[in-house]
């Protein structure tokens, strides 16, 4: 019994890490958009995001009033977005992490496209361990990280 009790609780720990990581998934979505758009064009702008993402402009509101309360982003209406420091470290471990399971995708010979694509979802879930892990796999193969 014991046994099944600990299988249990293991699994009520890993549902937890799923559902934390979800909640954090829009956030990092967003901040990785919002610096690729200040890199590309100088500036964020609500219209942008909601275009770039499929979304209303009252989803990017609500998502960025969410971001400004966890100090991701700074904002007022009818403005550019800006990443604060705290949305520039996160958006940057976001990007080096979409650069470590894109360049194991591409290893691994899945299309480029689809590789996008899944890189996009696995990210999000890919603990640290296993990110450094893969990290080191490219790096003795002599894989760049793009």
């Amino acid at each position: 019994m014991r046994g099944r009790a600990e299988r249990a609780a293991a699994r009520a720990v890993s549902f937890d890490r799923t559902r934390a990581d979800h909640r954090l998934e829009l956030a990092e979505d967003y901040v990785e958009l919002i610096a690729e758009l200040i890199e590309t064009t100088g500036e964020a702008r609500a219209v942008d995001l909601a275009g770039r993402l499929g979304v209303t402009a009252a989803t990017v509101a609500n998502a960025i009033a969410r971001l400004q309360r966890d100090g991701y982003v700074k904002s007022e209406p009818y403005r550019a977005i800006f990443l604060t420091e705290r949305g520039k470290e996160l958006a940057a471990y976001c990007r080096r992490r979409h650069r470590i399971v894109l360049a194991l995708l591409a290893a691994l010979g899945v299309d480029p496209a689809t590789a996008e694509q899944d890189a996009e979802g696995i990210e999000h879930h890919v603990s640290e361990p296993t990110l450094a892990a893969i990290e080191r796999w490219l790096a003795r193969q002599g894989i760049p990280l793009e």
